[in-house]
């Protein structure tokens, strides 16, 4: 499994994913709020599996397809 979110979207995506979480855990959003793990998983893992098929890599030109994940 290779990187393919970097930088900025990883920070987007866990803060979201926090805050859809913790809104719902705490009843001011339904339960579609649980769709909040989702971009906190990709952002903690740094990987998205819909990137591949999309054709998108967030994590730089000098990336090389994965070498952000150090």
């Amino acid at each position: 499994m290779k990187c393919n979110v970097g930088g900025i979207d990883r920070v987007l995506r866990i803060a979201v994913g926090l805050v859809l979480v913790g809104l719902t855990a705490s009843n001011v959003v339904g339960l579609w709020g649980w769709i909040g793990i989702v971009p906190l998983a990709t952002g903690l893992f740094k990987f998205c599996p819909l990137y591949p098929m999309l054709g998108i890599n967030s994590c730089g030109a000098g990336c090389g397809g994965g070498g952000c994940c150090k």
